[in-house]
């Protein structure tokens, strides 16, 4: 029987693919809405409502630099954070609770959260414009 080669720089190029393009569809949802749950959220929680734009970055403009992958590490790090900020605003009740299928109650905005950690910690990989 014939091993497959390891090949982590692939897999980290399907992660970035996979969590970032995914996370861009959520940001282009959020803008044709014009952020106005997000900008709502943010006012609720005493931060000024330019933070909202925050989300944008998060959510748009990261996501692509890290699908292309350039300056990925300090984006996805951009997008940890956004995600951090989303659970902590939004979605604190739910940190602990479960959803009506027996799942985690903010699985998707952790997936966010911890592929965007995964990328920040192994860099983009040799599939990256930013590779040297």
């Amino acid at each position: 029987m014939k091993t497959i080669k390891k090949n982590t720089d692939f897999g980290i190029l399907i992660l970035r693919v996979l969590v970032a393009g995914l996370l861009i569809f959520h940001g282009i949802g959020n803008l044709l809405n014009g952020y106005a749950f997000i900008k709502n959220m943010v006012v609720q929680s005493g931060l000024p409502e330019f933070m909202s734009y925050g989300a944008f970055i998060g959510e748009i403009v990261a996501p692509i630099l890290i699908i292309i992958g350039y300056k990925e590490r300090l984006a996805s790090l951009f997008v940890a954070l956004t995600m951090l900020v989303a659970i902590l605003t939004t979605h604190t009740s739910e940190i602990f609770a479960l959803n009506q299928f027996g799942g985690w109650a903010i699985e998707l905005q952790a997936f966010y959260l911890f592929g965007a950690l995964a990328i920040y910690f192994t860099g983009g990989g040799k599939y990256a414009l930013s590779n040297k």
